[in-house]
């Protein structure tokens, strides 16, 4: 195995490969450069080269695949979150009809109220 003594000429912000010299202070890693790593892992590139190129812990990314992975399968769940919103669609269309029925009703007890039609009239015979 060669070790690399150049130095990171590229973009800024960026790490370089083989960047994992020892004593280093590791770089915050964008989750963007997170989603490349794990696609890159799942694709079946050595997890523990892909640490040492990014100069992290194997354990880490381990655990960005598994979030990735998990992200993954919730969106994959869009069923009850369709069939809930329906239910909420449902259930406003109903509150709406019982809102506008109680309106109506008030409405007619009042018109109801005011003209009297309840008071006891005699029957015609």
């Amino acid at each position: 195995m060669t070790t690399k003594s150049h130095s990171h000429s590229g973009a800024p912000g960026a790490i370089a490969p083989g960047a994992g010299e020892v004593n280093k202070k590791p770089q915050r890693i964008s989750a963007k450069m997170k989603t490349q790593i794990v696609k890159r892992l799942l694709r079946g590139e050595s997890l523990d080269l892909l640490a040492r190129e990014y100069n992290t812990t194997a354990a880490k990314i381990a655990q960005w695949r598994e979030d990735f992975l998990a992200a993954g399968e919730e969106a994959m769940k869009s069923k009850p979150h369709m069939e809930k919103d329906r239910e909420i669609a449902q259930l406003k269309r109903k509150l709406g009809e019982t809102t506008m029925d109680y309106e109506l009703l008030q409405e007619k007890v009042r018109r109801m109220e005011n003209n009297n039609p309840l008071a006891r009239r005699r029957s015609k015979k």
